[in-house]
């Protein structure tokens, strides 16, 4: 029988979820995504909710489609664990480059998820992850 995580484990392992998501996103890696998300999940922000880990797979696709490039980065996590579910909050900044009219702009965001995780076959998924943007700018970088 296996042993039990620990709590530290247990935080160790919440925070690679939020990592994989990251780079998931970055990288456009549906199946990086497709372990780390219950089949249930919900992924919700300002103006969008996604119920269903298929349906938000193709949240990798509209990333690509407005972006060229993105570049996420996860900073300090709370998280309450509670046998085979957790609750936390994960504060993140995130990079969108993107091109039009002859520039390149960069969408700088400073945003925190309201997460909720279920382990499922001993590993941790997001089951919920609730996305806050506490604000954002919009810069030139450059032109084409």
């Amino acid at each position: 029988m296996a042993r039990p995580m620990s709590r530290l484990e247990d935080e160790a392992a919440l925070r690679a979820t939020a990592e994989l998501y990251a780079a998931g996103a970055d990288r456009r890696d549906k199946a990086l995504w497709a372990r780390i998300l219950t089949e249930d999940c919900v992924l919700e922000g300002p103006h969008f909710r996604v119920e269903g880990r298929d349906a938000n797979l193709a949240n990798i696709d509209l990333l690509e489609r407005m972006f060229l490039k993105t570049q996420h980065r996860v900073h300090n996590q709370m998280v309450t664990v509670d046998g085979d579910t957790a609750e936390g909050e994960t504060y993140s900044t995130a990079d969108h480059l993107s091109e039009a009219d002859g520039e390149r702009r960069l969408l700088c965001g400073t945003i925190r998820y309201q997460d909720k995780w279920r382990r499922e076959g001993g590993e941790w998924r997001f089951s919920h992850r609730r996305l806050i943007v506490d604000w954002e700018e919009t810069r030139v970088i450059g032109h084409v």
